[in-house]
């Protein structure tokens, strides 16, 4: 009868959903495949990623979404309203509360753009809240002490770096190097090496599969076929995760500094607590093989990897619901 409450982890590579009192409902990729001719919405999420590169001329799968903010907004809001509507959590005369999360440096023109598209797809009220923050309460760090947490969240566009204590974010730094550019640095690493053109799916396959950050850290490899750039004709070549490690060197030295940066702006009390307490890391990107070896060798503080890293941020959107009053 009345309209849940809903926390959405609106991320560049996929969208999760929680609903207050039944957890995460939804988690499906943010990509949307439209008929170019009518302008009609074909396809949301798994069904529209199945799409990406194999469609024909009049059908393009768009990912609305580009370095965690909208690229495209009339897409992202026809996506959030569709992925709403199948959960049907709109009440029968209310509206839901919905707490969306953003990376830390957006704009308040892009904050806007973000809130805009909630209340158009039926929110009643919008809360914004920063990705790193809500992605350290999903992970079980208690940031509400007078102590120092630390927390880099890999997702899809951008890559949150932030120390928290009381509840709010003491330094930060946000950097569009994430998931997505793994897979870009990978095609472009392959298409300069071997002469093949593949796909990004193909890439991101190489990343989860075999796919390592830490110098002899796996030792593994994989078929993968694709187009030769000199006879145009289908090629199958093998490719090991030493490779990998090379294709993705500059963009991982790139999120190192950047967690440098972070800890070099924090207060000495802070940075005392973070030797204790170690790092989290959270997003997709937390899964790369290797990160938090390499992260350890590099800033010489325990780093761990939060369970079940991608649905950390959703997991968060939860918690914080619930103590809506607090949060506000």
């Amino acid at each position: 009868m009345f309209a849940k409450d809903i926390g959405i982890d609106l991320g560049t590579a996929n969208v999760l959903i929680h609903v207050k009192g039944k957890g995460i409902v939804l988690n499906e990729p943010s990509v949307v495949a439209i008929d170019k001719s009518t302008n009609r919405v074909l396809a949301v999420g798994e069904e529209a990623r199945q799409m990406v590169g194999r469609t024909p001329g009049n059908i393009v799968a768009i990912r609305p979404l580009k370095d965690g903010v909208i690229a495209d907004f009339d897409v992202t809001e026809a996506m959030l309203k569709h992925f709403i509507n199948k959960l049907n959590v709109k009440g029968f005369l209310s509206k839901p509360k919905i707490l969306i999360c953003c990376p830390t440096n957006i704009t308040s023109i892009e904050q806007k753009a973000i809130r805009e598209a909630a209340e158009k797809s039926g929110g009643k009220k919008v809360y914004l809240e920063e990705e790193p923050k809500v992605a350290a309460i999903g992970a079980g760090m208690d940031i509400f002490q007078p102590s120092g947490n630390m927390v880099i969240d890999i997702g899809g566009g951008t890559t949150d770096v932030a120390i928290l204590s009381m509840g709010d974010i003491v330094t930060s730094e946000s950097i569009k190097v994430a998931g997505d550019l793994f897979d870009h640095d990978i095609l472009q690493y392959i298409k300069k090496k071997h002469k093949l053109l593949i796909g990004d799916r193909t890439a991101e396959d190489i990343k989860i599969k075999i796919g390592s950050v830490f110098r002899n850290g796996r030792k593994e490899e994989m078929d993968i076929r694709g187009r030769d750039m000199v006879t145009g004709l289908p090629r199958t070549i093998t490719i090991t995760s030493e490779e990998v490690e090379e294709a993705l060197s500059e963009p991982i030295a790139l999120i190192v500094q950047a967690t440098k940066n972070v800890l070099e702006r924090t207060p000495p009390e802070l940075s005392a607590d973070i030797i204790d307490r170690g790092i989290i890391l959270t997003g997709g990107g937390a899964l790369l093989h290797g990160l938090d070896q390499l992260l350890i060798d590099e800033l010489k503080v325990p780093v761990f990897v939060a369970e079940e890293p991608m649905d950390c941020v959703a997991k968060g959107t939860g918690l914080m619901l619930e103590n809506i009053d607090k949060v506000k």
